[in-house]
């Protein structure tokens, strides 16, 4: 890329350290880059060049003192906005938390600065993480730099496309069921959900707790490695940490040695052609270097839409009660601090406060609430649960037979903005490859396998048990090198 001076992430940090290159040039790039393509593509929700630029002259002053150490040392990091952040705003992309600061960062947000990294800005996101095309922001869609009028995917849409763009290096997404491996996949980059409970959630806007993992978007493997070496780790004001959160369950490095398990389910009729060709053309190249392809069964497949979506409408219901206008939220129909409020009493209050949520997040409490509620808890949400062992039973069946599952990350590449907004259920089923991993704990990350005929990324996801994440980005390494290496960011030609 023109101006560029460097390759990747990784390379950043070795120039930025050796004195070659400095943090405020890296940053000056990325924030040119930013105004002048944002305004199209539209990733970031707030960006503060001042406070991006003084991180930057601090990790300077840092480097020269002598003190180079840092795994992320001059690297600007977009963070998905729902990761609290003290110096940006931190809204959810809803209405309701418009203005809203947070008084501490979230965990992996401080980890990300004491390793130098700088924060470059908040991005767009589907409210409250409710979505998979990121067009259900408060603050309008964010574009696939590959295709603007296509959905750069979501919840976590304005990450993986400002990566894609090079509008950012590295990037923080979340991912509740399959919401930093759709728009990695749709956008043409890295994306990995970590095992539950091996990245921290403390600062993370909850949606649905036992299901919420952060994870790091990239151009290639290696430097999401980087960035998740960082965040990962047992963290005390998360009780949902794994005390062996960096602990390592280990798998074959080598392909000629590794078992890949074809899961039946993911590799049928449903899956557009293209996406199944270019799966199968993945499968084809790790065959020729040795690897072994193994039919596994995952027949609870069809079950795991239904089943995380009950899990995930009943625990947002819940979460999301503490918006009320007393703790949280803008009261009334007035400002942040309640000037003009037209609340006289408690319900009125919650009413004229509540209405601020966008349609899928009320859609989401509702259903949520209906599901909890008496009479109908034990015959909707207990049995999601019951199902919910079953689907990670069945995952812990398939690792016996295979070291590493893999298929598509999602049925088709990016589609047209606007074409399934009006039906929920259509963009649920986004999720249906992406679900049953989340449900099941387990490490996911979605790779550029190949291009549709229009042009547009189509990802393959792999899978590995759980704890398997440091192993899991090994093998996506060795992949990715089968498939012809890491990505260059976009070339954007509108606004030159």
């Amino acid at each position: 890329m023109a101006g560029q001076e460097w390759s990747s992430a990784r390379e950043i940090v070795e120039k930025v350290r050796a004195g070659t290159l400095t943090a405020t040039r890296v940053a000056q790039h990325y924030l040119e880059r930013i105004e002048q393509h944002d305004p199209h593509l539209h990733c970031f929700l707030d960006v503060r060049p001042e406070t991006v630029l003084d991180q930057a002259k601090e990790v300077d002053a840092r480097v020269e003192r002598g003190d180079t150490d840092g795994a992320l040392l001059g690297i600007p990091v977009a963070i998905k906005d729902n990761l609290c952040t003290t110096d940006h705003s931190t809204t959810c992309a809803s209405q309701i938390l418009q203005g809203y600061r947070s008084a501490d960062d979230a965990t992996v947000v401080r980890r990300i600065r004491e390793a130098g990294g700088i924060v470059l800005g908040k991005t767009n996101l589907d409210e409250f993480a409710m979505g998979a095309s990121t067009e259900n922001s408060c603050a309008g869609p964010t574009s696939n730099p590959h295709d603007l009028k296509r959905v750069a995917g979501g919840s976590s849409g304005g990450s993986a496309a400002a990566v894609a763009a090079g509008l950012a290096p590295l990037a923080l997404g979340s991912d509740t069921g399959g919401s930093v491996r759709q728009p990695a996949s749709f956008c043409g980059v890295v994306g990995l959900r970590p095992s539950y409970g091996t990245v921290s959630r403390y600062g993370l806007i909850a949606f649905a707790s036992s299901l919420d993992q952060v994870g790091p978007f990239a151009l290639n493997v290696g430097d999401a490695a980087m960035l998740w070496e960082v965040v990962a780790g047992p963290d005390p004001r998360d009780s949902t940490c794994h005390p062996l959160a960096n602990g390592d369950k280990s798998l074959p490095s080598d392909l000629s040695q590794l078992r890949v398990g074809v899961p039946r389910e993911y590799h049928v009729d449903d899956v557009e052609k293209e996406t199944r060709s270019v799966i199968q053309q993945c499968l084809s190249h790790l065959e020729e270097r040795g690897a072994t392809l193994v039919p596994v069964s995952l027949s609870l497949t069809e079950y795991s839409i239904p089943t995380y979506y009950l899990v995930v409408m009943s625990e947002a219901s819940s979460n999301l009660s503490r918006f009320d206008g007393v703790r949280y939220g803008p009261r009334g129909r007035g400002g942040s601090t309640g000037e003009g409020h037209e609340s006289h009493d408690l319900e009125s209050l919650y009413r004229t406060t509540r209405t601020r949520f966008g349609e899928e997040v009320k859609r989401r409490i509702m259903l949520g609430t209906y599901a909890l509620s008496a009479g109908y808890y034990d015959a909707y949400y207990k049995k999601a649960l019951q199902v919910r062992h079953k689907i990670r039973e069945e995952f812990e069946q398939a690792f016996e037979q295979a070291d590493v599952l893999l298929g598509p990350t999602t049925p088709t590449p990016a589609f047209p903005i606007g074409e399934k907004s009006q039906d929920p259920l259509e963009l649920y089923l986004c999720d249906v490859f992406t679900a049953g991993s989340a449900l099941a704990g387990i490490p996911g990350i979605s790779l550029p396998a190949g291009k549709s005929g229009d042009g547009l990324p189509i990802g393959a996801q792999i899978f590995g048990p759980r704890l398997s994440d440091r192993s899991l980005l090994v093998v996506a390494g060795e992949i990715e090198g089968c498939l012809g290496g890491g990505q260059t960011p976009v070339e954007l030609n509108h606004g030159s």
